[in-house]
């Protein structure tokens, strides 16, 4: 089995970081994930987090980065994420106004533009769904397979969140099947199977994690990555619970 790190997306821990960035990047640590999908720096600038990263063990994964800033600010997105050693830019979420049909034609060109330019400096792009983009364009086609389906996978990759996925009434697995060698980063979330369909802690709901685990290697991925948007539990609770499920699924994880 082909060795695929494990990340946390760090909106996970946004509390935890706000009070203390630096020790919240311990804990990660110390409970066994490889590395940290960042959503901001703590107030820190990249060379400080680069440093902490440096210090603990950990590897940057990816960087979740505003459309705005990807945009407008792409230059410095790009300077950051070669000091953080992050090799992919994640377009994160697209806001309630910016989600009609003709705000999806418009962004096919600034993802491409973005993801070449990514390109060219060793960095990839990713999209990152939630279940908005599971809904119909006018053409009949889900927003999500228009974004990846008109757009170069050369300069536009997935970053599919297999809850967000589900939540749509979605497969995930039959997702990751159809865009292996374009998912390098894939969010694992699990969802509990009661009428409320929360946010659930890994091997503790509904969704075939195990199955997305079975397609990692075939469909290329390059970092799984653990987030839980709300948990009933603290933040590293949950945490330590998906990951000890992990570690039943993927054993290198123990030898660690």
């Amino acid at each position: 089995m082909k060795t695929i790190p494990v990340a946390v997306q760090m909106f996970t821990l946004r509390e935890e970081s706000e009070r203390d960035f630096a020790g919240t990047l311990r804990k990660i640590a110390d409970l066994g994930f490889d590395g940290v999908e960042f959503a901001g720096y703590g107030g820190l600038s990249p060379i400080e987090v680069r440093a902490l990263l440096d210090e603990l063990g950990l590897r940057a994964a990816a960087s979740h980065i505003p459309l705005d800033q990807i945009k407008n600010n792409l230059n410095q997105v790009i300077e950051d994420q070669k000091v953080l050693g992050s090799k992919y830019v994640v377009c994160p979420f697209l806001m309630p106004d910016e989600r009609t049909d003709e705000d999806y034609q418009a962004l096919l060109p600034i993802l491409e533009k973005a993801g070449a330019a990514c390109r060219r400096e060793g960095l990839t792009l990713c999209y990152h769904n939630h279940e908005f983009e599971l809904e119909r364009l006018k053409d009949g086609r889900m927003a999500l397979e228009a974004i990846f389906d008109d757009t170069n996978a050369e300069y536009v990759q997935t970053e599919l969140d297999i809850y967000w996925l589900k939540k749509a009434g979605e497969d995930p697995v039959e997702w990751v099947k159809r865009y292996q060698q374009r998912t390098p980063v894939i969010h694992l979330k699990d969802m509990t199977t009661d009428e409320e369909q929360f946010f659930a802690e890994l091997g503790t709901g509904g969704v075939d994690i195990e199955s997305v685990l079975g397609l990692g290697e075939e469909a290329g991925v390059q970092w799984w990555v653990v987030e839980q948007d709300v948990s009933r539990l603290t933040p590293f609770k949950s945490l330590e619970i998906s990951m000890n499920y992990l570690k039943t699924k993927l054993p290198y994880l123990s030898r660690k």
